[in-house]
């Protein structure tokens, strides 16, 4: 047995034969490899003794040093064959599905693919969701989102044009609940965030046919917009192939595949070049000589130099924390001069940026953090995990971190949730890290092998990477998690808490902002990104009416609450600026309408031209009905001059306007239109304008 280079060997196939009522053909079959349903391969024993070389032939395969027997059976295979069905998909561990799927969709299974894939998919889903993934862009998380379009995708050709796949989840928790009960404690979860998916790629398919119809021209669709569909709008090629096929559309399956390719070459492309710089640096890859962060304990020691780069030099044991898991690195001095970044080296040494030629290999030097800046950043790293564990318990154990920020002024935290988050459910999540900061409870740090840490229910960060000893963050046991960070001792020492944003930053994904320490003296900053058009809504009411009460600003309380009524408060000032300018409008347009003899001229012509400057927009319409009631003309042609824009109005009772005004824009360059009797235009070209209304004027 081999599948490419690596381990390899001989190996023992055992086979069930189902009868000849499957076929007539007997052990041939399986002497000359035919495909068939009667004998059907339930184990596999591999013998792995040799190194794969496809450059070599067999006999020249070098023995493995570790040789091992590499077995296993397929369960759904013996369940097929204990209880005689023709394939795995009608045996108790997908039946009970598919018989679902037929009176959800009122069609008979019959063998079909869609109901297999159906039936394969949605338990792939149940279980990993349960288990804590979550369906995103990249990752695991786009396997997943992958196989739920497949999934809905094949229900479409069952007749499905609503989200199905919820419906079952129920079925696959009936079907495994003895042997997993956990899944039963996540069936409402999971089928909160299948539905929301599918709604969004019921939405997606709608948008995408659109746009699919729009792009094809002459019979044909090309590369191009292939890729864009599956791009831009999650519209699988598969999909788009289909479409086509019922629509008698050619799609260039070659160009979306160099679209696609050219793609995969530029995320690689970027990679390499974003790429961690110190994994490119040989000399980085090649420096392993210790050095010790003592940092968790001290923040200033006497050192040794033990190298000097271009750009930084790394101690024999340092207090300065290298940024890394979501935290930013100390900041303080080496014999005074300031280090102002430190990057952690392939092997772990951290090296300090700072000016390099004031320092040689074997100087003994004095390093000191800064300590007010750790000290925040501890208060916010801390924080932060109050914060998630917070989460999990307001929204569900399905919140995962994606992300985190820990620096002296504020953190930052991403997590995965199927739908918007309630404001009173961020609330509820600051009131828990405030509690938890008002308990005083101890924050203990065990340093263990992994495998015991794992027992004490720790959490782990998707994505990291962990050795064999681990420092474990233990918050009363409420909140365990890996973290190889810096924390405060105690959670009195956080002060205080307070989120100050929630968005939504990606599918799915919504990042959380606080604060810690004092609060109260950080709110004003805050509040000037929330209320930052509250001042001119102010300044204009004032302008327009100077003796308006206006409401007062709310009282600070260190809340996210704060956030909650700025905005409000925020949207009160709006109104109150709309209504007051509506007012102050009705005012100015009277006084224009009284003064309307003004702009009438001495001589009045069958086309009445007049030529106003700086009216008020909103007033020109009012300003033309009550001068034509006056002059009592055919036609009057009003222009109003004003910001370097001109607008023109016509009425008239010899259904000339409209005529009129396409001659202003002719000769103006204007846009405009509208009816016989009354239309409007505008334009730029002012001085165009006026030389051709001058030569109209008798």
């Amino acid at each position: 047995w081999e599948i490419g280079p690596g381990p390899s060997g001989p190996d023992t196939e055992i086979f069930f034969d189902r009868g000849p009522q499957y076929d007539k053909r007997g052990i041939e079959l399986i002497r000359d490899d035919i495909e068939n349903d009667r004998y059907i391969e339930i184990w596999n024993i591999v013998f792995s003794q040799y190194n794969a070389d496809p450059s070599v032939p067999r006999s020249a395969y070098k023995e493995l040093p570790s040789k091992n027997i590499d077995t296993g059976a397929g369960l759904e295979r013996f369940a097929c064959v204990l209880q005689g069905t023709k394939t795995n998909f009608e045996t108790d561990l997908h039946l009970p599905i598919i018989q679902t799927t037929e009176k959800l969709s009122g069609v008979t299974y019959e063998g079909q693919m869609a109901f297999k894939v159906i039936s394969d998919h949605i338990k792939t889903l149940v279980f990993a969701i349960s288990d804590g993934a979550n369906l995103s862009n990249e990752g695991r998380g786009y396997v997943l989102r992958r196989l739920l379009r497949r999934a809905v995708k094949y229900g479409k050709v069952l007749g499905f044009e609503k989200p199905f796949l919820y419906l079952l989840v129920d079925t696959v928790v009936l079907m495994m609940k003895d042997f997993y009960p956990n899944l039963e404690q996540t069936t409402k979860i999971v089928k909160k965030i299948i539905l929301k998916e599918e709604e969004k790629f019921f939405s997606t398919i709608l948008e995408g046919e659109k746009h699919l119809m729009a792009s094809i021209k002459d019979g044909k669709l090309d590369g191009e917009s292939a890729f864009k569909l599956y791009d831009t709008y999650g519209f699988p090629i598969e999909l788009t192939l289909e479409y086509a096929e019922e629509h008698n559309v050619e799609v260039d399956t070659d160009g979306f595949n160099q679209a696609l390719e050219a793609q995969k070459a530029r995320s690689r492309a970027a990679r390499k070049v974003t790429g961690a710089m110190m994994g490119q640096d040989e000399a980085f890859l090649n420096f392993k000589d210790n050095s010790e962060f003592v940092g968790y304990d001290q923040l200033q020691v006497e050192s040794k130099v033990i190298r000097v780069f271009d750009n930084g030099i790394v101690l024999d044991q340092t207090p300065f924390y290298a940024q890394s898991g979501g935290q930013v690195c100390d900041k303080g001095t080496i014999n005074g001069l300031v280090v102002d970044d430190v990057i952690k080296l392939p092997n772990g040494q951290h090296l300090h940026i700072t000016e390099t030629e004031h320092f040689h290999e074997g100087d003994e030097v004095l390093a000191i953090v800064d300590q007010n800046t750790r000290q925040l950043t501890m208060k916010n790293h801390t924080a932060t995990h109050l914060l998630h564990q917070a989460l999990k318990d307001v929204l569900g154990a399905h919140v995962k971190q994606q992300g985190s920020f820990n620096g002296p002024n504020k953190l930052t935290f991403d997590m995965n949730h199927f739908e918007p988050i309630k404001d009173e459910d961020i609330l509820r999540v600051e009131r828990i890290v405030k509690q938890k900061i008002k308990d005083s409870i101890d924050v203990i740090t065990h340093v263990l092998p992994i495998e015991e840490a794992k027992k004490l229910g720790a959490a782990m960060q998707f994505g990291e990477k962990y050795g064999d000893i681990v420092r474990v963050i233990d918050i009363n046991q409420w909140s365990i998690e890996f973290c190889g960070g810096t924390h405060v001792k105690n959670t009195k020492d956080i002060q205080n808490f307070m989120i100050t944003a929630v968005e939504s930053i990606g599918s799915g994904i919504y990042r959380f902002e606080a604060i810690t320490n004092d609060v109260m003296t950080q709110i004003d900053d805050i509040a000037h990104n929330v209320i930052e058009n509250t001042n001119q809504h102010i300044s204009k009411i004032v302008a327009m009416e100077k003796n308006y009460k206006l409401p007062s600003k709310p009282k600070y309380l260190g809340s996210y609450e704060d956030i909650l009524n700025l905005r409000a408060y925020n949207h009160q000032m709006s109104d109150i600026s709309k209504q007051v300018e509506k007012t102050y409008e009705a005012m100015l347009i009277q006084n224009i309408l009284k003064e309307a003899d003004q702009y009438i001229p001495k001589t009045i012509e069958p086309v009445t031209y007049l030529v106003t400057n700086n009216i008020l927009a909103s007033a020109l319409k009012p300003l033309i009905d009550v001068l034509y009631d006056k002059i009592k003309t055919d036609t009057i042609v009003l222009i109003n001059i004003l910001e370097d824009k001109a607008s023109y109005l016509v009425k008239s009772n010899t259904n000339d306007a409209k005529n009129i005004v396409q001659r202003l824009n002719k000769v103006s360059f204007g846009r405009g239109g509208g009816r016989p009797d009354f239309a409007q235009g505008g334009t730029q070209m002012v001085d165009e304008l006026l030389a051709y209304v001058k030569g109209q004027i008798k």
